[in-house]
């Protein structure tokens, strides 16, 4: 009877947690919204079409660098490489199609390219043994050197083709409502989601990511799923690095500096733990639109860039806070 009375407490507490895990992130994405059309004074026009397309579009290219990095943290892992895979991805998928490619096979090159980079850092992770956060960083300078060498230091212009197309903000064919690459993110989320929830490939990343020497115990191979986990995430970096390319419409090496920050700020907001373990698809997309709205409610008050900045790293040393708050409170409990 005792043990019946002091466990009630702790399955209400936990379930309680789980909730506010799940829910906090949207809360978040609420609150965001509601300060900055209370600030602009003219909520009807922050929240009207136009803008909530020019948002979503502004979205993509960091909801699908977050739905790899989901699947990276959540295996215990991180990669600061994100935004020379984008350039260098870019890059090839420019060149390809001034070549004279057809755009199909060039933005296949471009996807591919961003795959290989994934696999380097996995094999550099589990065959050299270096930690990830050193490896992806190596990376992060490899990445932007090619993408500078093969594009000569200079922008790829580009013909104008379907690529071009796929962040519009307001889509040529109006029945999409919103950019085709809008549509492309949502369907990858999904799939994703489905792929972490629902399949064995998923418990083993959670796996991994909760406890490697106990998901290695249970005859997980722990390295090659590593590999298999950053090289699908640089696959989903290449094709960031294709709709960076369309919203630019041309191929860049220099940009996307920094922009790993906004993708692994998004997956720490949205909910996933830099320890591992924790994470989802869905938390993620919530916190890349925050990122998104963010970003847009600055701009449209007219704040420089450099308070953007400062809000949001506040708010990723925020999240962390409570990431590290939460866990020692599930040690405890």
């Amino acid at each position: 009877m005792v043990a019946e009375t002091t466990s009630h407490p702790v399955a209400v507490s936990n379930f309680a947690r789980t909730w506010l895990n799940r829910l906090g992130p949207l809360l978040g994405l609420v609150l965001v919204i509601a300060t900055f059309a209370i600030l602009m004074g003219e909520p009807a026009r922050y929240l009207s079409p136009k803008n909530l397309r020019t948002v979503l579009a502004q979205t993509v290219i960091v909801a699908i660098g977050a739905i790899g990095m989901t699947m990276i943290i959540i295996s215990g892992g991180i990669d600061l490489s994100v935004g020379s895979s984008i350039a260098l991805t870019g890059v090839i998928t420019a060149l390809g199609i001034n070549q004279g490619l057809p755009t199909t096979v060039a933005v296949g090159a471009g996807i591919l390219v961003g795959g290989v980079v994934g696999l380097g850092n996995g094999l550099a992770i589990t065959r050299l043994r270096v930690v990830p956060f050193i490896a992806t960083l190596g990376m992060l300078g490899v990445g932007r050197g090619v993408a500078k060498g093969i594009a000569g230091s200079q922008t790829v212009n580009m013909p104008d083709t379907w690529a071009n197309d796929l962040l519009l903000t307001v889509p040529k064919s109006q029945w999409l409502l919103v950019a085709p690459g809008v549509w492309i993110a949502i369907a990858l989320a999904v799939l994703a989601a489905v792929v972490l929830r629902q399949t064995v490939f998923g418990r083993r990343v959670f796996a991994l990511g909760s406890n490697e020497a106990a998901a290695r115990a249970c005859g997980i191979a722990t390295e090659r799923l590593k590999v298999y986990v950053y090289g699908l995430a640089g696959l989903l970096f290449g094709l960031a690095g294709v709709m960076q390319m369309s919203r630019l419409r041309q191929g860049d090496p220099t940009v996307a500096a920094g922009l790993e920050l906004d993708i692994i700020a998004a997956v720490v907001i949205g909910g996933g733990s830099l320890s591992g373990g924790e994470g989802s698809i869905l938390g993620s997309m919530i916190g890349a639109l925050i990122m998104a709205f963010l970003r847009n409610g600055c701009q449209q008050i007219g704040w420089p860039n450099y308070i953007q900045e400062i809000i949001i790293g506040a708010l990723i040393v925020i999240a962390v806070a409570i990431d590290r708050w939460r866990s020692a409170r599930m040690i405890t409990v």
